[in-house]
């Protein structure tokens, strides 16, 4: 009995997305064998591709002060605008995309220092 391990290696091509890859091995022997239909196996494995994502942001203000309490005027700061853009760098579609953003907004004993005001949403629902 001989055993011969090898890896597979497999290219995708971007104009044609497939479900699963498909391979079929088969040994073959100049010898006369008994049980020749146990020679053939055929291997099936889902495919997932895996996203090429690239997240950046820009903001408006690059600095924002957070004065002790009873020290600022009161009423709202700054206007502090942040855009976020998510692209798909690669070639492959990427569906049900969630984008998750924490904002600071809770300071010293609990004091509220940011509130989100306006969210605009382009492409995207």
């Amino acid at each position: 009995t001989s055993q011969v391990s090898f890896t597979l290696e497999l290219e995708f091509s971007c104009s044609v997305l497939l479900d699963q890859a498909e391979v079929t091995l088969e040994a073959s022997s100049d010898s006369t064998e008994v049980t020749p239909e146990d020679n053939v196996v055929r291997l099936s494995a889902p495919i997932r591709y895996e996203p090429d994502l690239f997240l950046s942001s820009d903001a408006n203000l690059h600095r924002y002060e957070v004065h002790p309490l009873g020290t600022f005027p009161h009423g709202p700061g700054p206007e502090f605008k942040t855009t976020v853009k998510v692209q798909n760098s690669g070639c492959y579609p990427v569906r049900n995309l969630t984008l998750h953003m924490t904002l600071p907004a809770l300071g010293y004993r609990q004091a509220t220092f940011l509130s989100v005001t306006e969210v605009l949403a382009n492409n995207v629902s």
